[in-house]
């Protein structure tokens, strides 16, 4: 409903167009299999470069961009943990 006196058109609102050229990006959804894979090369290694990269994201049958989001997203993850971990204790020490 508009006040009276306005027409409010769909046009108008910036939450019912979309940007010319960029398509909103869907969300990945990684099968368990995949995340346990992705979980399995982290805890081998937090930084996947190149080639490996490019093997992982084929054999999991993702991009490689998804693979580098995806150790990108898990290392922030990691440090948190670690963070909270190391504040814990400070706790109990003291």
């Amino acid at each position: 409903l508009s006040p009276p006196g306005f027409l409010i058109s769909k046009c108008c609102f910036p939450i019912f167009r979309a940007k010319p050229g960029k398509a909103k990006r869907v969300r990945t959804i990684f099968s368990s299999e995949q995340l346990a894979r992705l979980e399995q090369e982290f805890s081998r290694q937090q930084y996947l470069v190149g080639h490996e990269r490019g093997l992982l994201a084929s054999s999991l049958h993702l991009t490689e961009e998804q693979v580098k989001v995806w150790f990108q997203n898990r290392r922030i993850k990691w440090r948190k943990q670690s963070l909270e971990q190391q504040q814990a204790k400070l706790a109990k020490m003291g």
